[in-house]
């Protein structure tokens, strides 16, 4: 039965075989470049402590005001283009005329939608369809052509100028909005800040799309060695730009956006020695496709957001005790995904390119696999988090109520971690089986659900009540991704007539 696949081929769960090596290949390098970037922020942050308070304050703010923002289009776009880009390397994208008859039927109330992009058309073998690889590759040269990924970097930059713009024109009202008025001292150091570090919007965006084209082909190692090339870059220039030059708040923001240009030229040429970056027509492009899917994804990322964000206003409404205990077990709750999200990211791209030559053996054994080291990744973590954050805290701080506070959401935050672990990876499982519709869908849903029970539980179990409705939103996330799957409905439906082997 398809809900047995957390039991399926369960002896393998740590076999060094081909698949084991693949998934293992992908996902450490994933962590490692996904746990990069935090490490380089600690280490940005410190330099700006020595400014004084009220920089680090105000820098805060501007950080969190460019991640919020850039949050809404990174993870549609990566997540999008990984899945897309793994189909078109695994049986060539399709031409302009086969893309209009995938169209034709999907305008079909007869045909399945979810599936239509794995079938050959018109009884044709992948291999002998003009739109295999070997049709795509230019005479005399080993490179891809993949149009998804010329459409995620066109979609990425203009994402990225829209965004520069934004923020450009409306940081003053943004920032006041966030609660910094207009005779705060930390709006200018932090409006100078957002504004030149919006600059670096569009390497940003670009970055992101370019780390998605890569995982989508399975190479995890290049965006791993641009980002720990970038953020070395960040940590040189960040003491001169600061110090040397005194540009203080500035030669931070400016000190960012060069490591972030470094960071895209460095993937960008790299990319290009192994993707043709330029489809032969721009109707292969399919900018349909890739915007509806990130369209889909971009409300699932909104939902999610809304959760984490009226979390943490209940948190605040407790008092500055509440929300600082709030902000220390958040973080940790958070960073704990980076480890999920590498299993994740191989997962999907495994997963795509199995869908894509209908190899529903290896579909089945790679969703089985992830799911298990899931499992045990997230029994470990909360094996390791629970003494570790109760006896920990004073890493963080030494105020002894709001030690006292991080203690009492130890067990939400430590033992949800095998739900929270097993809810990214069956993300990445089901965005593998290109299931954009229900993942949107499915997270909308259970927001709803979460968000009436924030508020209902704060009321009733104060700061508690917040974790409870927490742990109860990751909880309900994992479940409708067991239950897709469970059910063998949707792309999984193949689960019914396939026994497992």
């Amino acid at each position: 039965m398809p809900s047995f696949i957390f039991f399926h081929r369960a002896r393998r769960t740590f076999s060094n075989d081909e698949l084991g090596l693949e998934i293992l290949e992908i996902a450490i390098p994933a962590a490692l470049a996904l746990a990069a970037d935090p490490i380089a922020s600690l280490v940005d942050t410190a330099f700006i402590g020595h400014l004084g308070p009220v920089e680090l304050a105000a820098v805060g703010i501007a950080i969190a005001v460019f991640n919020q923002v850039s949050k809404i289009a990174i993870f549609p776009i990566v997540s999008v283009t990984t899945s897309l880009v793994a189909e078109e390397d695994a049986i060539g994208p399709l031409s302009s005329e086969e893309q209009e008859s995938v169209e034709l039927l999907d305008a079909s109330p007869t045909f399945n939608k979810e599936t239509d992009d794995l079938l050959p058309k018109n009884g044709e073998s992948q291999q002998n369809t003009p739109s295999s690889n070997a049709y795509w590759k230019k005479e005399g040269f080993q490179k891809r052509n993949i149009p998804s990924a010329t459409s995620a970097m066109v979609v990425s930059c203009v994402l990225g100028l829209v965004q520069t713009m934004c923020l450009i024109f409306f940081a003053e009202p943004v920032l006041k909005r966030m609660g910094v008025h207009k005779d705060s001292p930390m709006l200018m150091p932090a409006q100078r800040y957002l504004v030149l570090r919006s600059l670096g919007a569009p390497a940003v965006l670009l970055t992101l799309a370019m780390q998605g084209v890569f995982r989508g082909i399975k190479d995890t190692r290049t965006p791993l060695f641009a980002t720990v090339v970038g953020d070395v870059t960040n940590i040189i220039l960040d003491p001169i730009f600061i110090f040397v030059f005194r540009w203080n708040v500035s030669g931070a923001a400016i000190a960012h956006v060069i490591s972030q240009y470094v960071m895209s030229l460095l993937l960008l040429w790299k990319l290009v020695q192994q993707v043709d970056i330029l489809p032969p027509t721009i109707s292969d492009l399919q900018l349909g496709r890739f915007l509806k899917s990130g369209f889909l994804l971009l409300m699932r990322v909104i939902a999610s957001t809304i959760v984490v964000t009226l979390a943490a206003s209940l948190a605040t409404a407790n008092g500055p005790t509440a929300m600082a205990a709030f902000q220390v077990c958040l973080q940790i709750w958070l960073a704990t995904s980076l480890l999920a999200d590498g299993l994740a990211v191989a997962g999907q791209a495994i997963i795509a390119s199995a869908f894509a030559k209908e190899d529903f053996d290896k579909t089945v054994d790679t969703s089985a696999r992830v799911l298990q080291h899931g499992v045990v990744l997230g029994v470990a973590l909360a094996i390791i988090l629970y003494p570790g954050l109760y006896f920990g805290g004073i890493l963080f701080t030494k105020d002894e109520n709001v030690l006292q506070l991080i203690r009492l959401c130890v067990p939400f935050v430590a033992l949800s971690q095998p739900f929270n672990v097993l809810a990214f990876v069956f993300d990445g499982v089901n965005f593998g089986a290109s299931d954009f519709a229900f993942s949107a869908y499915s997270m909308i849903f259970v927001s709803f659900i979460s968000i009436f029970c924030l508020f209902t539980l704060s009321a009733s179990l104060g700061f508690i009540g917040i974790w409870v409705a927490l742990t109860t939103f990751m909880t309900l996330r994992t479940l409708a991704g067991y239950l897709r799957i469970g059910a063998g409905v949707g792309p999984w439906r193949f689960l019914r007539t396939n026994a497992f082997t």
